[in-house]
């Protein structure tokens, strides 16, 4: 027993092991959680990707839809998944050439650090062979591969590509065919995931899961170090489970920490209070934890990592619970709002506009979808359309250059407003702007997007989309703030979303 019965009695030493416990569920979080969800898309897939075994891809073969149980899901590309095991040893990955259209790889270890990204943005759309080694690999890649090295054995890649609607599908069908993993050499065995004692009391599970996936998949040198003061806890015990026959004193100080830490990362998740009224949101910085392994595609610079590694654990907590394998700003970003430019909250029961006098600063695409609240799932709507953008054909622009979207439940009955028409829901609704490839003006915060504006009299508008003459644009949010992202594959506690961080 790694803390007597007498001290865990102790009421100074109980409060000591409930911080202490407090602290370790924000610091492996993200590890339980990542690993947690590799093991449930091995076992159970998810909608559309089937599941099935390491190294090997599955894909999305729909654009995402009202059917989709997903939480905020983007309906602007298809996704592909693999699961890596290197235990089984190195992987060959093969990309073929998407012909200039927009696509990302996103690799992301167990400890869910954004490692490495291919693409578009990071490595060009041209054709690419790439070998996937594990930790400490010491072989010699073949001729003319590249290589990228995962942190830690067990790894994700995350694939998406751009698709403007169904007559698209058969084409992005095609490429995700060409994107393959092979073995570089044939016989490895993969390990799998450690299990956890089946004894152990389900209030103690995170911990009995956190104890053997930290040994079987170590962090970089900085966070072995810091796991060693969690010693008391048993998480650096070997063998059998410390948890499975606890003393019950112990137990109940380790069971109150993890449900003071859950406490603590869901008080940070908060959205920020006081914002300007229907001022679009972005957390722009949510993934910046990754310290130590920045690959191929990432940004290795001071504006792209958060300096105080405690502070970083809790971001990566953050994220972990609200926006799971959620990618860097710099390959998109999402901003959102809930409220229009009054300050009240978006509803079908009011029709809306937001107007463009230019076009948002991307490298790539943007789009925007409306989710139903409080669930953030698409609605039904007579015109199947779930995302609307620069990407969508038939668009009506003003004279000016400009373009006025129409948010609104009912078709609009002009037939310009209708061309421009994103269907909302019957109620309540979350809107979010997707920026793929962003500019330099979004990164930096100087780029401001249009609030939503009430239309005051339905069937008019209230003139130059409802701007006051002399009012700014709504901003967009560059706040280092740790408010919900809704970007990434799972959004809030339950719900895996794949796809759906865009």
């Amino acid at each position: 027993m790694p803390v007597s019965s007498a001290h865990a009695n102790d009421q100074a030493a109980q409060a000591a092991l409930t911080a202490l416990a407090a602290d370790a569920y924000v610091y492996g979080l993200p590890l339980v959680r990542g690993l947690g969800t590799v093991e449930r898309l091995l076992r159970q897939g998810l909608g559309s990707l089937q599941p099935g075994p390491p190294n090997q891809f599955r894909h999305a073969t729909r654009l995402a839809g009202p059917d989709s149980d997903f939480a905020s899901v983007n309906s602007d590309t298809v996704y592909s998944l693999a699961l890596l095991d290197l235990s089984e040893g190195p992987q060959l990955l093969h990309v073929p050439d998407t012909g200039g259209r927009y696509h990302v790889l996103q690799f992301i270890d167990a400890w869910t650090n954004d490692f490495a990204y291919l693409g578009r943005r990071a490595t060009g759309t041209g054709e690419q062979t790439w070998l996937v080694v594990p930790p400490h690999w010491p072989g010699t890649p073949p001729a003319d591969v590249r290589v990228i090295a995962s942190p830690t054995t067990v790894a994700a890649v995350v694939g998406r590509i751009a698709c403007a609607g169904p007559s698209e599908l058969p084409r992005v069908a095609a490429l995700q065919q060409q994107l393959t993993i092979t073995p570089l050499e044939v016989g490895g065995v993969a390990a799998g995931l450690p299990q956890p004692d089946p004894v152990v009391p389900e209030e103690l599970r995170f911990l009995e899961q956190l104890r053997l996936w930290m040994a079987a998949f170590p962090p970089a040198a900085p966070d072995v170090e810091y796991q060693r003061r969690f010693a008391p806890l048993g998480l650096l015990d070997e063998g059998p489970s410390p948890y499975a026959a606890a003393e019950p004193g112990w137990a109940a100080a380790l069971a109150k920490g993890l449900t003071a830490g859950q406490e603590h990362v869901t008080a940070a998740a908060r959205p920020p209070e006081g914002h300007p009224e229907g001022e679009w949101t972005a957390g722009l910085h949510l993934f910046d934890y990754n310290l130590d392994h920045l690959g191929p595609g990432t940004l290795d610079e001071p504006g792209w990592r958060i300096p105080d590694r405690r502070a970083a654990y809790l971001t990566r907590a953050v994220a972990a619970r609200t926006a799971l394998w959620g990618n860097h700003a710099y390959e998109v970003v999402h901003a959102t709002t809930a409220e229009d430019a009054e300050g009240e909250p978006l509803s079908g029961d009011r029709a809306y506009q937001l107007r463009f006098d230019n076009a948002p600063p991307v490298n790539a695409f943007w789009s925007l979808t409306v989710y139903t609240l409080p669930e953030l799932r698409l609605a039904a709507n007579p015109i199947d359309r779930y995302s609307i953008g620069d990407h969508t054909p038939g668009l009506v622009h003003g004279e000016d250059g400009s373009l006025v979207l129409r948010l609104q439940h009912t078709r609009p009955a002009d037939p310009e407003r209708a061309a421009n028409w994103l269907p909302t829901p019957a109620g309540a609704f979350r809107a979010m702007i997707r920026l793929y490839q962003p500019g330099d003006a979004v990164l930096d915060g100087s780029y401001r997007l249009p609030p939503i504006h009430p239309r005051h009299e339905p069937g008019e508008d209230p003139g130059h989309g409802g701007v006051p003459e002399g009012q700014p644009e709504g901003h967009l949010g560059t706040r280092r703030v740790l408010h919900r992202a809704e970007h990434g594959i799972e959004h809030g506690v339950a719900h895996p979303v794949l796809p759906g961080d865009g």
